[in-house]
């Protein structure tokens, strides 16, 4: 282990590290590295386009120089963070690109946390910068800013990103890239260096920050584009949030270090995604289970079959087999694959794309490339192939570690594995297979929710005893949240109360329970603790039971 310019620890020793560069699967290089290559060998070229521009390779790193230096003359040095709540808009790619210029960490926030999440992020990573829009889908994103200031000590400047007006207290976009006769100093070349800081929920309650450096994410990138023999020029489309890892690898990162110019999507419409497909020449896109089966609804009313996608990975959420099947079927040219993969370890499993892998495409996960997967049981030993246990992974691609360092020690062992939580098994191929999950979370189309968190919210309201969120099943985005509830007294809360409830303490309304269903009392352990398998049975029942008009009851007694 080795302390960060951050302050934080990375998990890989020097000599961990001097192997990996050694071997060139660490290729030493930062996105300014790539970027100054870029905009030096085809400078008007274009690299990114949003619903608002299009904006060449010359053009970003002039406004990302800009960016840092305005940055530079308020104070921002190497190590310290700068956050963004952004949607899919050019000024995240520049915010990146400026952070790296300065050594910067980059801390992206999606855009659907409110205030008790932003507080809690930003805090905990001691973020100094927050570039926010001012309203954004209807929500007042510049006024939650000011409000969460009161609880984030170290944050100095909040920045509006396409304010139509200045909001008191807080600086545009444009002031920073105003000139300030200030010197920018050299770029750091450590890419050793944590560059990136994401927080993703976990069973505990709170999100955990997971750090990354140059190198792990050059490599996630790296070992999922030669698989997919994507090459420079080759578009990407990016629906999902570039605040999110999937969306931040390849909206934000790849198109400097791969050259492959990204087209964003700043809000999902399949009609538009078409549209954009079939007029820039899309050749790949990653992004979940709902994209993909809205995309070819959308392609087929439009009788395009989206010849120039080449490659379409398929996952953050369940995939049905059969989906990928309907995709492979339709696409005239291009391959729709499941993968698999955490924020800590980045595309563990990373699709079929070769001819006669039709069946491993839809009925896996995804070969395994890159990293040492190990599947264990209770014990902590390896099981068989084709035998359920619990997924372990370590590889060039793995994170650095967590903010808090005792997150670390629990999560990644002695010999460096980290500890996923998730089931599966490995095939006789070489693939590996989800089946369930081990930490307590819900996958609501892509994000994962923390029933923890949830949870520990809604034992504060006064008419609640006892409560266990858990996933239920949803058509369309996989899982979403179901608050099950032994209530205190009489009368029960009704659902209505409970978002209510949580709404008022400020959460993002992904977590908002869509169903409620009240118990007489829990199934429990031995130990005395909830049987949430047994609740997400009962809830999956009774939710296929209403698909096919059988009526359920509102208050039950768990068997």
């Amino acid at each position: 282990m080795r302390k960060d310019a951050s302050g934080w620890t990375v998990r890989f020793s020097e000599e961990e590290a001097s192997q990996l560069r050694a071997a060139g699967i660490w290729r030493g290089r930062t996105i300014i590295d790539d970027a100054t290559e870029a905009a030096a060998a085809a400078p008007d070229e274009i690299c990114l386009r949003d619903g608002a521009r299009a904006i060449s390779y010359r053009e970003i790193l002039l406004e990302a120089r800009a960016l840092a230096t305005g940055l530079s003359a308020r104070g921002l040095r190497a190590g310290q963070v700068v956050a963004f709540q952004l949607p899919n808009w050019i000024e995240a790619a520049v915010v990146n690109l400026a952070a790296a210029m300065l050594g910067l960490v980059v801390n992206p926030i999606v855009p659907i946390y409110r205030d008790k999440e932003v507080a809690e992020i930003l805090a905990d990573c001691g973020a100094r910068v927050l570039f926010v829009p001012t309203v954004w889908r209807n929500f007042d994103h510049a006024d939650m800013a000011r409000r969460v200031r009161a609880h984030t000590p170290k944050l100095e400047l909040i920045v509006q990103v396409r304010a139509a007006s200045p909001v008191d207290g807080l600086l545009r976009y444009e002031d920073l890239l105003a000139p300030t006769g200030h010197a920018l100093p050299p770029p750091p070349q450590d890419a050793d260096a944590i560059k990136f800081v994401m927080y993703t929920s976990g069973t505990t309650g709170r999100a955990k920050g997971v750090l990354h450096t140059h190198n792990t994410l050059a490599r996630a990138l790296a070992g999922c584009m030669e698989f997919w023999r994507i090459g420079a020029g080759q578009v990407i489309l990016m629906p999902s949030p570039v605040s999110h890892v999937t969306g931040y690898l390849w909206g934000l990162e790849a198109p400097f270090s791969w050259r492959t110019p990204a087209v964003l999507m700043d809000r999902w419409d399949a009609a538009e995604a078409v549209d954009l497909i079939d007029r820039h020449g899309v050749a790949l896109t990653v992004s979940a289970t709902p994209f993909l089966s809205e995309l070819l609804d959308a392609a087929a009313a439009r009788q395009t079959r989206l010849p120039s996608l080449r490659i379409f990975a398929c996952g953050g959420a369940s995939v049905p087999s059969d989906l990928i099947r309907r995709a492979n079927r339709y696409l005239s040219h291009g391959r729709a694959f499941r993968v698999y993969g955490a924020t800590e370890v980045l595309m563990i499993g990373k699709g079929f794309v070769d001819e006669g892998t039709e069946d491993m495409a839809a009925d896996t996960d995804g070969k395994m490339i890159d990293f040492d997967v190990l599947f264990v049981d209770d014990a902590g030993l390896s099981v068989p192939d084709g035998s359920e246990g619990e997924i372990i992974a370590r590889g060039p691609a793995q994170a650095a570690g967590y903010v808090d360092r005792a997150e670390t020690a629990k999560s990644f062992d002695a010999q460096g594995y980290f500890h996923t939580g998730d089931l599966g098994y490995r095939t006789a191929g070489g693939a590996v297979v989800i089946t369930g999950r081990k930490k307590d979370l819900i996958i609501r189309g892509g994000e994962n929710i923390s029933a923890r968190e949830v949870e520990d919210i809604l034992l504060r309201h006064p008419a609640i005893d006892q409560v266990a969120v858990v996933a239920m099943p949803h058509a369309r985005l996989g899982e979403t949240v179901c608050a099950c509830v032994v209530a205190r007294g009489s009368p029960p809360p009704t659902l209505a109360d409970i978002v209510g409830f949580l709404g008022d303490v400020g959460i993002a309304r992904q977590k908002l329970p869509e169903r409620l269903e009240l118990f007489t009392e829990f199934p429990m352990t031995p130990a005395g603790k909830i049987k949430k398998d047994a609740l997400r049975a009962i809830v999956a029942g009774k939710v296929r039971e209403e698909q096919a008009g059988v009526a359920s009851h509102p208050t039950m007694k768990a068997p």
